[in-house]
């Protein structure tokens, strides 16, 4: 009987696709320990773009964040997402992306998962595997699945022994937009498992279209191993799929699973409450949408494109936009509707709809894009009318001969703090760019366990308080003792 393995998303990808990134430290500490114990093959507890949304708005550092929850999962491998660079929308110089990952070693990390946008092995994420390498993580490399005449099997077939060639631990299929289909699945999955010279190949998908457990089922009849799950409430919706739903399925298949579901259910009950009392969204399963199969835009990224558009009272025009989403996406050759370019392709959609003319005004990022900036495998399908277009226009000429600069690690710390800065402090720095941001989260009180307050205990003493011929309460329960008095 074959065994599957699981990785759990629900303090990373979980709650980045349902809470906005929203879990607090103090939500995860009093269940860590209990995750532990689960039998796990690896937890994502924090992502790159994470680091900013912990200090802007939680008031938390992430770095403390990472190093109180190592204390408490000692057995199961941490993990850590980002793609070449550790801001969304700029390229990371080589010095700090060296740092970054000494730092997250440091602080208690053990897996990286990488990713390339446009699944080039050759650009950048080439050198994080050496940086992290050369600290002792594991490396996971996700390669990106999308849908477009580019995105073959024969394509996936080279970019998986791509990542074969580099000294990566494992290869697993990101499909962030939820696109695969059961019948895809059955062509896609033979060839990252006939092209993976031997390493294991994991599967991660997301619920946007409804069909991910069903691919799920699939890729493990087919020979997966090992796939990526989230606890409710933190699963379904945009999230990844329930390890409740695909345990109960896998095992009317005939396979075996190699975690404690049993252990599972006082997660599910703590997240629940906190979902409760902080009204917080609760994932549920999601109807099909073939839409999102033809626009391919992340839920996220849809969701911020009509808040922008109802501020310019423009929201009748969202289904203009997402029509120009395609077209766009096809001029610049298909890139995946991933972070960054999911965001850089909606908004020339964006601004081309609401001036009524297509590329009279371009982005920096897009024409930064055609230039080369993020990889030669993203610059090389522009369609050569659009390309004409852009390379003519005037801002293109000023950014033509600009190159992403590249300073040294002494250099980055001259700029952002001098000699007295540490090594953590350095990078959040980079991060958040905003010192002020940063002061006030060093203002924040401690991060402390989160206390659900038990309201049914609460208005049971105020009921007893309520009789008049009590002068004092006392209770007494195991290491809990209450007396209050009149």
């Amino acid at each position: 009987m074959r065994k599957i393995n699981f990785i759990d998303t629900t303090f990373r990808d979980g709650h980045q696709s349902l809470w906005a990134e929203g879990m607090t430290t103090g939500m995860m500490l009093p269940v860590a320990q209990q995750m532990d114990k689960i039998g796990f093959k690896g937890m994502e507890v924090i992502a790159a773009s994470h680091f900013l949304k912990c200090v802007r708005e939680l008031r938390e550092d992430p770095w403390e964040r990472i190093r109180l929850l190592s204390k408490r999962i000692k057995k199961t491998p941490m993990i850590l997402m980002m793609h070449y660079s550790i801001a969304a929308f700029d390229l990371t110089p080589l010095s700090i992306l060296k740092l970054w990952m000494e730092r997250i070693a440091a602080n208690g990390i053990k897996r990286v998962q990488l990713m390339d946008p446009s699944n080039d092995m050759n650009f950048r994420v080439n050198k994080c595997v050496k940086f992290a390498k050369e600290v002792g993580l594991e490396v996971s490399m996700g390669m990106v699945f999308s849908i477009s005449p580019k995105h073959t099997d024969q394509h996936y077939a080279q970019k998986v022994q791509d990542a074969t060639k580099l000294d990566v631990d494992m290869i697993y299929l990101k499909d962030s937009g939820g696109l695969l289909t059961p019948e895809r699945t059955k062509t896609i999955i033979p060839v990252f498992l006939q092209n993976s010279a031997g390493k294991p190949v994991a599967l991660h998908s997301h619920c946007t279209t409804g069909l991910a457990p069903l691919v799920y089922l699939e890729a493990i009849k087919l020979g997966i191993e090992t796939v990526y799950t989230a606890i409710p409430p933190l699963a379904n919706g945009s999230s990844q799929p329930s390890c409740y739903n695909i345990i109960k399925n896998i095992r009317h298949l005939g396979y075996d699973v190699s975690i404690n579901e049993e252990e599972v259910k006082p997660i599910t009950e703590h997240f629940l409450n906190i979902a409760k009392h902080e009204r917080l969204p609760v994932g549920k399963p999601l109807e099909y949408d073939a839409n999102q199969y033809i626009h391919q835009v992340p839920g996220g990224v849809i969701s911020n494109l009509k808040h922008q558009l109802s501020k310019l009272r423009m929201e009748h025009k969202i289904e203009e936009v997402l029509e120009e989403v395609v077209r766009v996406r096809e001029d610049l050759g298909y890139p995946i509707m991933v972070t960054p370019f999911s965001q850089f392709i909606v908004t020339q959609a964006s601004i081309n709809v609401m001036l009524g003319e297509r590329y009279k005004q371009v982005i920096d990022e897009i024409i930064q894009y055609t230039l080369g900036y993020w990889g030669t495998e993203a610059s090389s399908g522009v369609d050569p009318n659009i390309k004409d277009k852009i390379m003519n226009l005037p801002r293109t000429k000023e950014l033509i001969n600009w190159t992403p600069p590249e300073p040294s690690l002494k250099e980055v710390r001259e700029q952002l703090g001098g000699s007295g800065v540490t090594d953590d402090e350095l990078l959040l720095r980079y991060i958040v760019r905003e010192e002020k941001d940063i002061n006030e989260m060093r203002k924040a009180p401690p991060i402390k366990e989160y206390q659900i307050m038990d309201h049914g205990f609460m208005n049971f003493i105020k009921g007893l308080l309520n009789y008049k011929n009590l002068d004092y309460i006392s209770l007494v329960k195991s290491d809990l003792s209450l007396y209050l008095k009149k």
